[in-house]
C-alpha cells in the first residue's frame, strides 16, 4: 500500500501533518490511528476464526452423512 510513496513522500506527508495539526496533537492522532488499526485487526481475525469454525463443523457433519444411501 505504502510502497509507492517512498521516503521523500513520507517526509512531506509528516511535515504537512505537523503543520496542520501541530506538535501537541500529532501524538494523540497517531495513538488513535494505531488503536483503530489494532481493533480492526482483532475484529477481522475474530471473523476469520468464526468462519473457520463453521467450515470445520460443516465438514464434520458431511463426514457423518452416509453417502451410499
Amino acid at each position: 500500500m505504502f510502497s509507492n510513496i517512498g521516503v521523500p513522500g513520507l517526509i512531506l506527508i509528516l511535515i504537512v501533518a505537523l503543520v496542520i495539526f501541530g506538535p501537541n496533537k500529532l501524538p494523540e492522532i497517531g495513538r488513535a490511528f494505531g488503536k483503530s488499526i489494532r481493533e480492526f485487526k482483532n475484529a477481522t481475525s475474530g471473523i476469520a476464526e468464526d468462519i473457520k469454525a463453521e467450515i470445520h463443523e460443516d465438514i464434520k457433519e458431511a463426514k457423518k452423512v452416509d453417502i451410499t444411501k
